[in-house]
């Protein structure tokens, strides 16, 4: 009973936070005419998303990062080496975000950083991910303990967590193009993981990592209040960017990177659509979707935006629900 108090708990908080704080925030937003822009292929279906506050990712980031101090300082959670990875790379990502939102801003059109400076600077956080997880006494091992499989990976093991932190944070971030939908998917799949690290009790500090999912879900659905259709914020990059790879750094910690496959399903379908019509655009001359991702593919063949999030959004959960299977039942 106190687990599930704490966790409803953490989530109110944050939630109760991130609602006041986006009230707020908003028109500051507006103030700074801190505005999306939308890009040309977009122009006939969203046109008239033209001109709404971005950065909104701050609404659910500030609230979360405040919440875990109070709970510190507080003496209801503990701070350990796992917890700071998880908090370093939530700001960590953040920041990189935010300089390709406010070059964005600054340019009055849709282009911030370039892919390899993007690349450049994940790439570092990852580096820095990996010596401190090896500072707090972690193995370079890729554990699947509902399974029972250990494999030691040495140094390689540094490459895999580069490539899972740097293809989670572009896989929210290529999803991030409908009201609500990275969000609300976000919003599951930390709960999903607040779950699996309060099972994942062979980790230090895993309670500790199950509390900051369940205020970041909290948080999530406050910025959701603003988020939905009609959207009155956009997250940007300083969200979605931070969103994809605090989940990542969930998961390595919890030595739950498989199980994140399964939670994050929807963001990988999205990011593969992707790849696909590159990949045939570029080889072959032709186009797989008539716009990629898939979901603004499902929008030109005139599904309506708020069928496609509730869609989403539901095969989302139910990946959700079985990741909770395998990753703490079963």
């Amino acid at each position: 009973m106190l687990i599930l108090t704490k966790a409803v708990l953490a989530l109110m908080i944050g939630f109760i936070i991130a609602a006041i704080f986006g009230y707020l925030f908003i028109p500051f937003l507006k103030k700074l005419n801190i505005r999306q822009s939308i890009s040309v292929f977009l122009e006939k279906t969203h046109k008239k998303k033209e001109g709404i506050p971005t950065m909104g990712g701050l609404i659910f980031i500030i609230p979360t990062i405040i919440t875990i101090i109070i709970l510190l300082l507080l003496n209801k959670i503990e701070f350990s080496f796992n917890l700071f990875i998880v908090l370093f790379i939530f700001i960590a990502y953040a920041t990189l975000g935010f300089i390709d939102d406010y070059l964005i801003i600054k340019r009055h059109n849709n282009i911030g950083l370039t892919e390899v400076q993007k690349l450049i600077g994940q790439t570092l956080i990852a580096v820095v991910f990996f010596f401190i997880f090896l500072k707090s006494g972690r193995e370079p091992v890729l554990d699947i303990h509902t399974l029972g499989i250990k494999i030691d990976m040495g140094f390689l093991y540094g490459v895999f967590i580069l490539f899972v932190l740097v293809a989670s944070s572009n896989a929210v971030n290529i999803t991030d193009g409908l009201d609500g939908l990275a969000g609300g998917l976000s919003a599951i799949a930390f709960l999903a993981f607040g779950i699996i690290s309060w099972g994942s009790t062979w980790i230090v500090g895993s309670e500790d990592i199950a509390i900051f999912c369940f205020v970041l879900v909290g948080s999530l659905l406050g910025f959701l209040l603003y988020n939905t259709n009609p959207a009155k914020v956009f997250m940007g990059d300083t969200g979605s960017l931070s969103l994809g790879a605090t989940l990542a750094s969930v998961a390595i910690l919890t030595s739950h990177e498989i199980t994140l496959i399964i939670v994050a399903g929807v963001f990988i379908i999205e990011t593969v659509s992707c790849l696909m019509q590159m990949f045939v655009g570029r080889y072959f001359g032709k186009k797989v979707f008539l716009m990629a991702p898939i979901h603004h593919h499902m929008e030109k063949l005139g599904w309506d935006e708020r069928d496609i999030v509730k869609l989403f959004w539901t095969i989302g959960l139910i990946l959700g629900m079985a990741a909770i299977a395998f990753g703490v039942w079963i």
